[in-house]
């Protein structure tokens, strides 16, 4: 099977979305830009929506639901976000079909059933939140709220790729209310290290914390925070943020709250938010040009076995062995599937079990239950061993740790080895063309500059990293004086 993948070093793009098809993880649906997420792929999202719903409710937020449609008047309260989202806007203008009478069995939209007021496809739920928050909240007593959605949302993207770009696709995003400032900011700051947390502990990234710039922060926010991934081709991509709304929500729908020196005060906001293009960073930082690599702890299936026998009898006495070996790593918490297939050989399972990024595969054969071994198969290195049975669970359980720090070290040592320091223009350019990566150089702060670098090379502030060294320089483009050093990028 996966000798069919284009290589990355011939077409990056093309390898990845022939990886994203043919890995079974997703596929381009009938409605333009959107994508059916498939078996494979929703059990690696599940894995994922798990582990960071535990991490949210730990840090004391609970689930809740909001519609998916936000009245036009109500999306238009806070302006900046208004302006920042209207070009991929999905608007409901009409409620139902009728009969065409000159088309038998065509529908058409019915003239006469007109919404009185516009929908809005939430593109983000800012909006329709904060109108909700406004009936739950009068004093301080009624603060923090502490509130995520996983949800679906609508951006009618122009260009579309699986995971990555959809025009629908699916998130969560958390929007809390706050009695002071100082809170906001240190919930913004804490989801946006949760985040980082799991980046770098589950999906083996390595990820750089910091701010945006005011041009590249969210519409509505006043400060955003995010983590900034680098992928094999030497692009970077947003994998998480995290905003201070500042008072921006409560005074476009007037939520006030008596704080507790009886004065009118309004509350003070913030959202933060990752989606399914985590899906993409996975598949980008550790896959290779046999398909998948996945991190032992978002794997649906950490330990694959495959029987090869010849005749019904050793069939049984292999199904024997695996259901013991499934029980015993079921135990220590590891997860195992016996492909027990008959429409498929063995040389079939193993090439679509190496496209699926199984961590670890295992073979048993009539010799080696005589024996008492196994095959034992690392999918990120692609070596095998012979291991004996008595060690094989204590055996796998090292190795996926092993193997989980082992992807993360390699994706860092890249992200570093591919992160330049440049002094002039000239540099700066060359190493954008020739190594890629993350370049760090000094800006003078200024939106006119920083738009005439992306005009001129495509690439962007990705951020300002946190705890930055003040360092005084020039800016790479205009001479200015500059107090610090910023990371530029090309991204996705």
């Amino acid at each position: 099977m996966s000798k069919n993948l284009t290589s990355r070093a011939e077409d990056y793009s093309k390898w990845y979305n022939e990886l994203v098809v043919k890995a079974d993880l997703a596929e381009n649906s009938a409605v333009r830009g959107c994508m059916v997420i498939k078996p494979y792929g929703f059990a690696i999202w599940e894995k994922m929506q798990a582990e960071l719903d535990r991490m949210f409710k730990e840090t004391g937020h609970q689930n809740a639901y909001f519609p998916l449609f936000v009245p036009k008047s109500l999306f238009e309260a806070e302006e900046k976000n208004a302006e920042g989202f209207a070009k991929e806007c999905a608007v409901v203008t009409h409620y139902r079909l009728q009969n065409d009478p000159d088309n038998a069995g065509k529908l058409r939209v019915d003239p006469e059933a007109k919404l009185e007021e516009e929908l809005v496809v939430r593109p983000t739920s800012e909006a329709i939140i904060w109108n909700t928050y406004k009936g739950w909240i009068q004093s301080y007593r009624d603060l923090p709220i502490l509130i995520n959605q996983w949800a679906n949302v609508v951006r009618w993207e122009m260009r579309t790729r699986l995971f990555l770009r959809t025009a629908e696709f699916l998130w969560q995003e958390g929007h809390t209310a706050h009695a002071t400032k100082q809170e906001a900011l240190e919930e913004a700051e804490l989801m946006n290290n949760v985040y980082a947390d799991f980046a770098e502990n589950f999906m083996a990234i390595p990820v750089i914390k910091g701010v945006k710039t005011e041009s590249e922060r969210f519409a509505g926010a006043e400060e955003t925070f995010c983590i900034e991934a680098l992928m094999q081709d030497g692009k970077a991509l947003q994998a998480g943020t995290s905003h201070f709304l500042g008072q921006n929500f409560a005074k476009a729908f007037d939520v006030k709250f008596t704080n507790n020196e009886g004065k009118l005060d309004h509350v003070w906001a913030t959202s933060w938010g990752v989606s399914t293009r985590l899906m993409g960073a996975l598949i980008m930082t550790h896959s290779d040009d046999k398909g998948l690599v996945l991190p032992p702890n978002l794997a649906p299936s950490q330990v694959v076995i495959v029987p090869i026998y010849k005749n019904d009898e050793q069939f049984e006495e292999i199904t024997k062995k695996a259901e013991s070996i499934i029980n015993e790593l079921k135990k220590v918490g590891v997860s195992c599937k016996f492909d027990k297939r008959t429409t498929h050989r063995p040389g079939a399972k193993f090439a679509q079990h190496e496209l699926q990024g199984v961590p670890l595969r295992i073979a048993i054969g009539p010799k080696d239950l005589e024996n008492n071994t196994v095959e034992l198969a690392r999918r990120d290195t692609l070596t095998k061993g012979i291991v004996q049975m008595d060690d094989l669970v204590t055996t796998i359980k090292d190795l996926l740790t092993t193997i989980q720090k082992e992807l993360f070290n390699k994706a860092l040592e890249f992200r570093d080895t591919h992160t330049t320091q440049v002094d002039n223009f000239e540099d700066f350019k060359k190493v954008l063309e020739t190594k890629t990566g993350f370049v760090s150089a000094h800006w003078d702060g200024t939106t006119e500059t920083e738009n005439k670098i992306k005009e001129l090379t495509k690439a962007t502030i990705r951020c300002i990293p946190m705890n930055n060294d003040l360092e005084a320089g020039q800016c790479v483009f205009s001479g200015n004086p500059s107090t610090q050093r910023v990371l530029f990028a090309k991204a996705y």
